[in-house]
């Protein structure tokens, strides 16, 4: 089900170190957007923001700011998790997921990678419900399988099954992408959105800096040239 790199070392987790929760977040909106909305894939910084904002098929729930999305954007391209997208037709920067570079996996992984990055330790039967939207799923005993093999890769786990909690008739899997599983018994959906607040790089806060300044003269630019064909 998933092509593996024997010769490599395996470590407790795929990324080290570990996403950030805002990280995780925008990653699994590409790998959903890529396979519920292929029209408007690569995404565009607004799109991957509302993505990530969205209200259904998340938890917890965030409110975060383009500033934030693209700050965690520019992360994941530095672990090459995330490319920029350029193409002819392009009239503004686009994104999409590179995750199979380094974890070459199967549409079907992918998609349950992408569902736990997005609503954190879900049931099997869970999984397979939620990721329907994504891909044609395979019956519960395939999926079961998938399951325990992306938790036994040889170069490295990318899941794991979390101990059974009180309450609980059935066990939950978790992604391992943000390191070691927040084991919580209670997995509903955040009723008020989160906030999360980030510190940007300083070399990101520069660049936004100089294309807010960009964006103000060329307003300027703009208004006088209006004015002078009598549009003002």
């Amino acid at each position: 089900m998933t092509s593996d790199d024997s010769s490599a070392t395996p470590s407790a987790f795929p990324e080290n170190p570990p996403l950030s929760p805002l990280e995780a977040r925008v990653l699994g909106c590409l790998i959903e957007k890529e396979f519920t909305t292929p029209d408007i894939y690569p995404l565009s910084m607004n799109a991957l923001v509302n993505a990530c904002n969205q209200r259904n098929n998340r938890s917890p729930l965030l409110s975060v700011s383009a500033r934030e999305v693209e700050a965690a954007t520019d992360q994941l391209r530095q672990r090459r998790l995330v490319t920029l997208f350029a193409g002819a037709d392009a009239r503004v920067a686009k994104f999409r997921q590179t995750l199979d570079n380094t974890y070459p996996l199967e549409p079907v992984a992918r998609a349950l990678i992408g569902e736990l990055l997005l609503r954190g330790p879900q049931t099997a039967a869970g999984l397979r419900g939620n990721c329907e939207r994504m891909q044609p799923m395979p019956d519960a005993a395939e999926l079961d399988q998938l399951l325990n093999d992306l938790a036994a890769r040889p170069a490295g786990a990318l899941v794991r099954r979390l101990p059974r909690q009180t309450g609980q008739k059935e066990l939950r899997w978790a992604q391992l992408f943000t390191g070691e599983p927040v084991i919580s018994s209670d997995a509903s959906t955040t009723a008020e959105p989160l906030t999360v607040t980030m510190t940007l790089p300083p070399e990101v806060e520069r660049r936004l800096a100089a294309l807010e300044g960009e964006i103000v003269q060329l307003r300027s630019e703009l208004a006088t040239l209006r004015k002078a064909l009598g549009e003002g």
